[in-house]
């Protein structure tokens, strides 16, 4: 399964959608999350792939983390995976 794949598992989850509601193109609002839902998808997303998210939930447009679209979060999360190895 891909990152992307395994990302928008994660937000369907949490908006509780099915996974076919979900695309690369959809942002977390459209999908109906709120700051609460945001930071437990960080969560999930740090668990799932063994990253820290460098993402302030006090002050979301201060992180160095893009989440305007499902899209954006997977190239985020890939950056981070990819500076692990």
């Amino acid at each position: 399964m891909s990152v992307q794949d395994r990302i928008i598992e994660i937000i369907a989850a949490q908006a509780l959608l099915d996974v076919s509601d979900v695309t690369p193109e959809s942002t977390l609002e459209e999908l109906g999350i709120d700051s609460m839902g945001l930071v437990e998808c960080i969560f999930a997303m740090e668990e799932e792939f063994d990253i820290s998210i460098p993402f302030n939930a006090n002050d979301p447009s201060e992180s160095d983390f893009d989440i305007s679209s499902v899209a954006t979060i997977t190239v985020a999360v890939n950056s981070l995976i990819s500076r692990q190895s």
